[in-house]
């Protein structure tokens, strides 16, 4: 057997499939981790060596659902406790 032209066309099995966390087909179907964001581990996979992938799925590249409310938060200085007491109207 050789191993070019006629060994790739034997090559009908996957390793990978799509993990349920990132979405990308890095999940190993044997091994069940993914090999991109080391699902099913309790933290992200993330290397310095690795900068542009840090990039892509760093704080804001996604939705932010929590981080829109804290900066409109900031903006209006942190209130806290019951609302300002109403101003009476003159007439």
């Amino acid at each position: 057997m050789t191993k070019g032209t006629q060994s790739f066309g034997k090559r009908h099995t996957k390793s990978h499939g799509l993990c349920p966390r990132c979405g990308k087909r890095s999940y190993h179907l044997q091994k069940k981790t993914c090999a991109s964001c080391a699902f099913p581990s309790p933290k992200m996979r993330k290397y310095n060596w690795a900068y542009k992938a840090m990039r892509r799925r760093t704080t804001g590249t996604g939705r932010c659902r929590y981080l829109k409310l804290v900066k409109r938060k900031e903006a209006n200085g942190f209130m806290t406790g019951t609302p300002k007491p109403r101003i009476a109207k003159r007439d």
